[in-house]
């Protein structure tokens, strides 16, 4: 691991340059795009690694978002390694092809700046995109930062190709937040990480003229529901072969992953859940208010397809109140998407801490440290109430 911690270098690199320089070190066989903002950097950066020889990836500038990833199934499904990009609305017109994609079992890696929905039309940060398409059957891993982007990305490409998995993966980052804003990445070298990620192998090629096999069938009442079961059981594989392949990047690089991480959760009574740029956030201010003495801590979701539930009953086992932010509405009245699955998962729990929901930040609206302040607050006194739970709150908008 020293060998390879001592082959690092440090270079400022927004989230989206951080990206596209991980894409090139992959360097896939195939990438076919469509520009959309705050996305379309990625791929343009790529485009140009192409044009100055600097990989032999074979880049297709397509019509559409539903033409990438159409393109980009059809050149997976024939052998090649193949990724695309997109953000927002790119995802949704993605939509059709998101679900043949994970039902082929075709294991694409695909960045996703995380941007608002429209309308009313907006350019900039939310969740309402990749939680739109959560039951698409896809494995999510969100970014804090963009080191986490360049990071996830990598290890992405060895997860969704393993055997076991052979699912397609959204690696995301927030949109304009991360994509655009510029930090220090710590990179391994080239050759690094072409050995980490290996040769691709697909193991069913539809090229393979002396094994001919049929993809996409038509499959009635008599196989279908088959395939759902096999699809459902490589999601709930894919967390042992997340966790092994977090363990190899670590002696790579120094950097540890796993489902969730905990900030100073240890005698913590109150915490928040969050996903994301805003644990940046939230960390600047456990660490003020921990020296002001609050009891508080943060639990950080970084996969979130398949849901860490487990771990965050056991993350969450000592804590009396929690608030779980939601950068996203799924619009059911029963708050949004992280809060539905976290308290799902607490129903298992030997100790459910009461919760309460925040939506903030939607369509890109500023999470200072004086609004995760007023919810710690908030969260603190639920801890010491009578009430059952602190409902469903929006954090930072005008009433």
């Amino acid at each position: 691991m020293a060998m390879a911690l001592e082959a690092q270098k440090t270079t400022a690199l927004t989230g989206n340059e951080a990206a596209a320089t991980a894409l090139r070190q992959i360097e896939p066989d195939v990438v076919a795009a469509y520009p959309i903002t705050p996305q379309t950097e990625i791929v343009q950066l790529f485009s140009t690694f192409v044009s100055d020889g600097l990989v032999k990836t074979e880049f297709a500038a397509v019509e559409s978002e539903h033409s990438a990833m159409s393109a980009t199934i059809g050149a997976a499904a024939a052998g090649a390694r193949a990724m695309t990009a997109t953000s927002s609305n790119g995802l949704a017109f993605m939509w059709e092809m998101l679900y043949i994609a994970a039902g082929l079992r075709i294991p694409i890696v695909m960045p996703v700046v995380n941007r608002a929905l429209s309308a009313p039309i907006n350019i900039h940060c939310d969740h309402s995109d990749t939680m739109g398409a959560r039951d698409a059957g896809w494995i999510q891993i969100y970014s804090e930062n963009a080191q986490e982007m360049y990071d996830n990305l990598i290890q992405a490409v060895r997860i969704a190709e393993h055997p076991e998995v052979l699912l397609p993966i959204m690696v995301t980052m927030d949109g304009f937040i991360i994509s655009h804003g510029m930090e220090n990445v710590e990179l391994l070298q080239d050759q690094v990480v072409r050995d980490f990620v290996g040769e691709y192998h697909f193991p069913y090629p539809l090229l393979d003229i002396e094994h001919p096999k049929t993809i996409g069938p038509l499959t009635l009442q008599d196989f279908y529901f088959e395939h759902k079961r096999e699809q459902a059981e490589a999601m709930q594989r894919s967390k042992a072969v997340i966790t092994v392949i977090a363990d190899d990047f670590a002696r790579l690089s120094g950097r540890q992953y796993g489902f969730v991480e905990c900030y100073k959760m240890k005698g913590a009574k109150y915490a928040l859940v969050v996903l994301g740029s805003t644990a940046g956030t939230a960390k600047y201010v456990v660490d003020e208010l921990r020296q002001e003495g609050e009891q508080c801590g943060l639990v950080k979701i970084r996969v979130f397809r398949p849901f860490p539930g487990p771990e965050l009953c056991k993350a969450l086992a000592d804590i009396k109140a929690v608030g779980i932010m939601d950068r996203s509405d799924s619009f059911s009245t029963q708050g949004g998407p992280v809060f539905a699955e976290t308290k799902a998962a607490l129903y298992q729990a030997s100790n459910q801490p009461k919760c309460v929901n925040y939506i903030y930040g939607l369509g890109g609206r500023d999470i200072e440290p004086s609004l995760i302040r007023q919810a710690f607050m908030e969260v603190k006194d639920l801890a010491t109430s009578n009430a059952v739970g602190g409902g469903i709150r929006h954090l930072g908008v005008r009433e």
